[in-house]
């Protein structure tokens, strides 16, 4: 406890001096002993003071260490927690370090991997690029034929690092929901959890191979996209190996173009291929921005470090394309009716009302010069609409929103004038087609009729339960085994969270908890 409360302070006197902890735009709605700690806290320099709050809380994430930026990555792909402009400004980060000593590198590999690094790789350099929690080597593998690989190496202690401050986080989080009403609404307990256990699987790279792996087998019959091949014999928790990608980097325009390849080719390429990922397979990679992008020889677009990915399961897949393909009609009560259909907006709200704030959305972004229209920033006001007709946050349609985002700034870095929804509009038409067309009909009637087997194999058990349930209510009443109770109750707060509130200001309240109380 003790070290908890002396790293919260650390935590707490350095947001407070880039006046990250409670900020001053928050200060009217703040109880009289956050202010004061606000003002102790912050005794000296004044940092950033021109920045808007959340730039002021990444950069104070960023002078915090790597650990905080892998926090305030995590939280960043999910506005619906912290809102909009948070998340736009912690997406910002700048997850770039000065590398750790390659001898430490070559140390950690032996140790983790149980074999001498000369057994393994005949070559293995000094680092070619450094982030929070890793840094990546070229080398050369000792098998037969030799192969160039990247290596991907954990930061020596980075586990210590996060466990250290989401222990911190978690103490700071328990500290509010004791004293605060508000806190106990908004559960950062629960959000601490969320976000240590998303930490502990990037943590682990195998995961990150896995996904990988999973991603490649997907598309393994796209002739424009490929996945470098992860080398299990070289990969473990803390080590991951992988084929080394000899491309050019699309950040780099006038490389592509002295390398034969055309910048607008490759923008819509960019686009179709994550729009494809997430509609036709439901998995998509997840960060991908310029510096995880490169052209290979062949013109085929290739994908590096697959920490983050999405997923869409299928009712959500065609709930996006019915909803890109109402806004590509401008048809709005279609679209206000896919939502009211999969059960989004609640009945209580009219659905020509809904329909209304849609076309609010949509009407001005038409006849507009395509590099005036930006999908993204559609689908963000998609999600700010919706969530005021009481739509609950949708974490998949979230992330995916978060890497549209992404996906056309690289689209207009490679070519200003790019039409984001011509090019989404075949693969949108195409999946409609399979997904809404005869054969998809065929397909549902299929399963419809193997759920009805399923249904009458079960009857005879559903009218014993129904028996057994009867008897119970004559007997004087239901009872319920004591994880039955559990559940229920467990269900029943999950869906009780309301976290509509900027998360990390109630977090970063905590802190200011802590400080009043020891103050």
């Amino acid at each position: 406890m003790f070290q908890d409360a002396a790293r919260l302070l650390h935590i707490a006197r350095t947001l407070a001096r880039h006046d990250a902890l409670i900020p001053r735009e928050y200060l009217d709605a703040m109880p009289a002993r956050f202010k004061v700690a606000r003002f102790l806290l912050g005794i000296g320099a004044k940092k950033d003071r021109a920045l808007a709050p959340g730039r002021r809380l990444a950069a104070a994430l960023e002078s915090l260490g790597p650990a905080h930026i892998k926090l305030g990555q995590v939280l960043a792909t999910r506005p619906d927690l912290i809102g909009d402009d948070i998340a736009l400004a912690l997406s910002q980060l700048q997850d770039s370090l000065p590398p750790f000593a390659t001898q430490e590198a070559r140390t950690a590999v032996e140790r983790d991997l149980g074999r001498p690094l000369a057994a393994m790789y005949s070559s293995f350099d000094e680092p070619v690029a450094a982030a929070s929690i890793a840094q990546v080597h070229a080398a050369t593998t000792t098998q037969e034929p030799a192969r160039k690989a990247a290596v991907k190496v954990l930061r020596p202690g980075i586990e210590v690092d996060f466990a250290r401050d989401l222990s911190a986080l978690a103490f700071a989080a328990r500290l509010a929901e004791r004293v605060s009403p508000e806190a106990r609404r908004l559960r950062p307990v629960a959000v601490v959890q969320a976000i240590a256990m998303s930490v502990a699987l990037e943590l682990d790279l195998r995961m990150e191979g896995a996904a990988a792996s999973e991603l490649a087998e997907r598309t393994r019959d796209d002739r424009d996209f490929r996945v470098p091949q992860v080398d299990w014999d070289r990969t473990s928790g803390r080590v991951l190996t992988t084929e080394w990608i000899a491309g050019t980097s699309v950040r780099d325009v006038e490389a592509l173009k002295d390398a034969g390849h055309d910048p607008r080719r490759i923008a819509q390429l960019v686009v179709r291929t994550f729009v494809t990922q997430a509609l036709r397979d439901g998995f998509f990679h997840a960060d991908m921005h310029q510096g995880n992008l490169f052209v290979d020889a062949e013109g085929r677009l290739v994908a590096v470090d697959f920490g983050i990915m999405g997923r869409l399961d299928r009712s959500m897949r065609r709930f996006m394309a019915e909803t890109l393909a109402g806004f590509l009609a401008r048809d709005y009560d279609r679209v206000a009716q896919v939502h009211y259909d999969v059960g989004f907006v609640p009945l209580c709200h009219p659905r020509e009302s809904f329909a209304q704030a849609l076309r609010a959305i949509g009407e001005p972004i038409f006849g507009k010069p395509v590099r005036e229209v930006s999908m993204a920033r559609l689908l963000q006001q998609l999600l700010e609409t919706t969530r005021r007709f009481d739509m609950q946050a949708q974490p998949q349609l979230v992330l995916m929103q978060k890497t549209m985002v992404v996906v056309e700034g690289v689209a207009r870095s490679l070519d200003p004038d790019f039409d984001m929804w011509e090019a989404t509009r075949p693969v949108v038409e195409r999946w409609m087609v399979e997904q809404v067309g005869p054969e998809a009909r065929l397909r549902d009637m299929g399963e419809g009729v193997s759920a009805l087997g399923k249904l009458a194999r079960d009857l005879p058990q559903l009218l014993r339960n129904a028996e057994a349930v009867s008897a119970m209510l004559a007997g004087g009443g239901l009872r319920l085994h004591p994880d039955t109770t559990r559940a229920i109750a467990d269900a029943q707060a999950v869906r009780d969270r309301e976290l509509r509130i900027a998360l990390w200001i109630t977090a970063l309240s905590a802190l200011g908890v802590l400080a009043a109380v020891l103050i």
